[in-house]
């Protein structure tokens, strides 16, 4: 294969080269439920740009139609986007406007765009946002937790194993986190980080955020796990959990409780297999423990 029209483009600091003749990718941010939450601004850029691409074109056709959009639509998704790359840049060079949208909310965030949106911006081509609905974003402005730090995980691991791993890495994080989660795996979910984080720790689940049976429930993980496992209705529509961040003394016992491991560890094994026994154990990073592990055992590095 020859290299692509736009592998040779020179991309600049500052202003990155950005193409004066080309045209424009917008990245449109559609609802997550409740059709009102569609901007205006979104609306006439969906009806003016040249062609639209669409995680699943007959979803968003039936939105579209609603909104008496006509504008030439193509398929984009995990699958595809790749493959797609090409055709998306040659259209934006000939100066096309190009729209970009998924399923539900905000582009990227849990769904594809990435590979498109990074070649877009290599190839020097202007990418412009209309911002617009985001779960996760949604949930945490209605949650009552705090706000001034976040993290974003998405969704966990599906296998037990790597869920409680993950969790295990997080437990002594003190920013507010927010996960996606399948219904059929809350109660799980919220069991495992019942017993990464602690049981009292605050959390909230968000359900069906936008729609009719929208639902805001919160409590102690501990009190979550138990409405949980009585509610049928818990494991219904699309699902955000958010967990507050663990304190300064929180932290300072996960730092405590880790050492406690390596300890008992290195009574049997050298640092660097008591490393890597813990790190199975608590989900934190081999290298950290087994530094870890030498300054509590006093041995030096190889």
């Amino acid at each position: 294969m020859g290299r692509p029209p736009w592998a040779d483009r020179k991309v600049s600091s500052g202003d990155r080269g950005v193409s004066t003749q080309a045209g424009i990718l917008y990245v449109v941010a559609t609802p997550i439920g409740n059709r009102e939450d569609m901007s205006r601004r979104a609306e006439r850029v969906l009806d003016e740009v040249d062609c639209i691409f669409c995680e699943d074109t007959r979803h968003s056709g039936r939105l579209l139609a609603e909104l008496g959009i006509n504008t030439p639509r193509f398929s984009l998704h995990e699958h595809n986007e790749r493959m797609r790359i090409d055709a998306v840049l040659q259209r934006l060079l000939a100066g096309e406007s190009c729209a970009l949208i998924s399923d539900a909310g905000t582009p990227l965030i849990n769904d594809p765009g990435f590979a498109l949106v990074r070649a877009v911006r290599d190839a020097g081509v202007r990418v412009v946002p209309v911002p617009g609905a985001a779960a996760v974003i949604a949930a945490l402005s209605a949650a009552g937790l705090p706000t001034d730090r976040f993290g974003y995980e998405g969704f966990l691991p599906a296998k037990a194993k790597a869920r409680r791993e993950r969790l295990a890495a997080l437990a002594g994080d003190p920013r507010t986190l927010v996960f996606y989660e399948a219904p059929h795996r809350l109660k799980e979910m919220l069991a495992d980080a019942a017993m990464a984080f602690g049981a009292v720790r605050p959390a909230c689940v968000a359900r069906e955020i936008t729609k009719l049976h929208e639902e805001f429930r919160d409590g102690s993980l501990e009190e979550l796990c138990a409405w949980a496992d009585r509610e049928p209705n818990a494991a219904r529509g699309e699902i955000v959990v958010v967990i507050g961040g663990a304190s300064g003394e929180a932290a300072a016992a996960r730092r405590l409780n880790t050492d406690e491991v390596l300890r008992a560890l290195l009574e049997e094994l050298p640092a660097s297999k008591a490393a890597k026994v813990a790190s199975k154990l608590t989900g934190e990073k081999r290298q950290l423990l087994y530094q870890r592990a030498l300054e509590l055992s006093g041995e030096t590095p190889a």
